[in-house]
């Protein structure tokens, strides 16, 4: 047999010198599951398996055990076991498991993705490669995971179906479940099923809700392979044990990216699951995308903020499911519906306004004969409330977005005659109900329309920067298709159809997954960091219009709600140059951040002596985007791009600076001879102390050629902004 580390000799001494507590402990039944890391260097793999189960004595203690995302154990165990171990060699933190949160027929032909030609064409619709989702689990007899015409996954691929029929085949090639007690990757909650979807379902045509989006349904990445991970119960609730275990199988099992829609707070990096396995993942080459979170539009809002993770905001896509409604003083406000029925009548209707749209509020009013109008507080509340219309006979509901929604409608397929409109919309609407002592309205449905000039809009849920853990890293990355998704369901809805629509972050973060898929079959020799760059300067800053991309009160957005802004899929194929990262250059980062040497270790599984690394500021960092952060008045940073473009080319650099800053580059021409060659310039950024004073101020950095245009978004914020809480380690 072969002997114990170190570590794993102290520990197991130590605990068997307390067998007496072990021992009552044993018949507790109110252990709590605390994740352990072990120094990632005292141990072999094979010793390490050793320790976890000499250590706990009762194999049913092990929760799980972890080879890629960290290197530790999950298990149940109480503070005095957890005391016993903190104080020796080799041991480096433990803590208890958190629950995390859950946080599409058009948006393909909107990104401009279409049918053989372009990227679409280029990646043969992102073949080979495979996208892990960890979500809800999936429903594995959907239309949107049909097979047909697919390619079996490739060689590599180590991963398992683990439901009890031959669910699998060569489009959902593996499907696992993490979920304590729940042995299945069915997915009940709807979430992962449409998440997939959304990501690479297969072609299928006549996708609709309530008739609504009629047409074809398709994910971004169409014959890419889906492997699915469930780690969020029925509830949405998601263990932080179980997404590390299944992000360190999904490693194993060989996939290329991995699609999070799930998210916590804003903890420090190393106490961060999230952050810990992507790490891990970036690092042996699998691109990770994450949600930015739905707690818009305050600033400061973010999850996910990592800089080796791709963030993803939420904006509309040009399609609007219309529903006007008509007020008595011929005024028409626009608003949007899923459920239109064709034969509501066009007779005026007396209009009333109820207050807020929760439940209990029309106890005491009668509604029967009516149209009601009521201020929207959440999307919770509004089933109950419109339920409660039904019953007492109103004939429609008008929902009023507050002033934090803005114009951003989230749409619900509420089976009954409504409308939802912006807020500016529901002032007007309620001035004419006070403007008159017979307020009248009525619906007028006009189904699905395609074309609305302002999108994309950032929606009001999609949350914004500064990133609390490093505001030297402009977070969210980028935008993507968010609000009033159409994809797979779970079940069918009453008139049979298995599509339903969803909006949130969990819905563009599977769109980035399904570009970086097709990138990933473009260009398979791309670094994770590559194509997140390459998504990142080729994005959008325009709407259809022409005009500032706008956020859910039509006026421009700032970048801390767009990012780099929307993502342009067949740009982002052909970006001319890419600012690359390993993995090892986040330890510098990290070392500028203050993070000690245990808790980089935790981090990168590395032994890090930042006393002897050239530990850099965040901001230096070799980013996509720019965050310079004021406290000194003058500060230089360099960059370097790798050409990936033509092989001989001339970039030349243009420069919008932030109001009230200095921007200086040097050099302003870069010159390349050869593909892969890579160049280095500096920029100098000054804070103008005459100037007027700022939180935030904002412009971009772009190197041009004949052919490419390589953007990157400025931002320059004072340290002394309280913007948010600040949680550093």
């Amino acid at each position: 047999m072969a002997s114990f580390s170190k570590i794993s000799q102290i520990l197991l001494i130590s605990l068997l010198f307390h067998s007496t507590i072990t021992h009552a402990i044993e018949e507790i039944d109110h252990l709590e599951t605390y994740i352990v890391h072990v120094d990632p260097s005292d141990t072999s793999l094979e010793e390490l398996e050793s320790w976890y189960h000499s250590f706990l004595g009762n194999s049913k203690r092990i929760v799980h055990t972890y080879k890629h995302v960290i290197k530790g154990f999950a298990a149940r165990l109480t503070p005095e076991e957890v005391a016993v171990i903190q104080n020796y060699d080799g041991f480096l933190h433990a803590r208890p498991q958190r629950q995390l949160a859950l946080h599409t027929t058009h948006s393909p032909d909107f990104l401009g993705l279409h049918r053989e030609s372009g990227l679409w064409k280029d990646s043969n619709y992102g073949e080979g490669v495979i996208i892990g989702v960890l979500d809800s689990g999936i429903s594995p007899d959907h239309p949107s995971f049909s097979d047909e015409g697919m390619p079996p996954p490739p060689a590599k691929w180590k991963g398992k179906c683990e439901f009890n029929t031959t669910a699998c085949n060569n489009k959902l090639i593996g499907a696992r479940y993490f979920t304590f007690g729940q042995g299945t990757p069915l997915d009940v909650n709807g979430h992962g099923t449409h998440v997939a979807g959304t990501a690479a379902g297969s072609f299928v045509a006549g996708a609709n809700a309530f008739g609504r989006a009629n047409g074809t349904a398709v994910g971004t990445a169409p014959r890419a392979h889906i492997a699915s991970y469930k780690v969020c119960s029925e509830t949405g609730d998601c263990s932080e044990i179980d997404l590390l275990a299944a992000m360190d199988i999904a490693i194993e099992d060989g996939v290329d990216v991995l699609s999070l829609s799930v998210g916590a707070g804003q903890d420090p990096f190393s106490f961060d699951a999230i952050a810990l396995g992507a790490y891990s993942a970036v690092k042996k080459g699998v691109f990770v995308s994450c949600s930015a979170h739905n707690n818009g539009p305050s600033h400061g809002t973010l999850s996910n903020e990592a800089p080796w993770i791709l963030t993803v905001g939420a904006s509309t896509i040009d399609r609007r499911l219309r529903a006007v409604a008509l007020l008595g003083n011929k005024e028409e406000v626009d608003g949007e519906a899923i459920f239109q029925p064709n034969n509501f009548s066009q007779t005026p209707l007396p209009l009333i306004h109820t207050g807020f749209c929760i439940s209990g509020t029309l106890k005491r009013i009668s509604v029967r004969g009516k149209i009601i109008a009521c201020d929207r507080t959440d999307t919770a509340s509004i089933p109950a409330l419109v339920e409660e219309a039904r019953v007492a006979g109103a004939e429609a509901v008008i929902i009023l977005n507050d002033k934090t929604e803005g114009d951003t409608k989230r749409l619900l397929a509420l089976g009954f005659p409504t409308t939802q409109v912006g807020y500016s919309e529901g002032l007007r609407i309620k001035a004419y109900i006070n403007s008159t002592a017979d307020p009248t309205a009525t619906l007028s449905f006009k189904g699905t329309v395609i074309g609305d000039a302002r999108a994309p809009i950032v929606a009001s849920f999609s949350s914004r920067g500064p990133s609390v853990q490093s505001p030297g890293i402009l977070k969210p990355d980028i935008l993507g298709p968010g609000v009033n998704i159409l994809a797979a369901s779970p079940s069918s809805n009453i008139e049979g159809s298995r599509f339903v629509f969803d909006s949130g972050t969990s819905m563009s973060c599977p769109h980035l997954s399904g570009v970086a898929a097709l990138l990933k079959s473009v260009h398979p020799d791309w670094s994770p960091a590559a194509i997140k760059s390459a998504i990142m300067t080729t994005a959008d800053v325009v709407n259809l219009a022409g005009s500032s991309i706008e956020d859910q009160t039509l006026k421009p957005a700032d970048v801390y709600a767009t990012g780099a802004g929307h993502v342009n899929p067949s740009r982002a194929s052909d970006p001319g140059l890419v600012y690359d990262l390993e993995a090892r250059d986040y330890i510098p980062y990290l070392c500028g951040l203050s993070y000690t040497n245990r808790e980089i270790a935790i981090i990168t599984q590395e032994k890090a002596n930042c006393s002897q690394i050239s530990s850099i500021p965040e901001t230096q960092l070799n980013y996509p985007s720019f965050s310079v952060l004021f406290g000194s008045d003058v500060q230089t940073y360099t960059r370097t791009v790798t050409n990936v473009g033509e092989a001989n080319a001339s970039y030349v650099v243009k420069v919008s600076a932030p109001p009230g800053v200095g921007v200086v580059v040097e050099p302003g021409r870069l010159d390349f001879n050869e593909l892969r060659q890579k160049l280095t310039y500096q920029v100098t950024f000054s804070r103008d102390l005459n100037g007027d004073k700022f939180n935030f101020s904002q412009g971009f950095l772009m190197w041009s050629s004949t052919r490419y245009e390589v953007r990157s978004p400025i931002v320059a914020m004072m340290l002394d902004w309280e913007y948010g809480p600040r949680v550093m380690n």
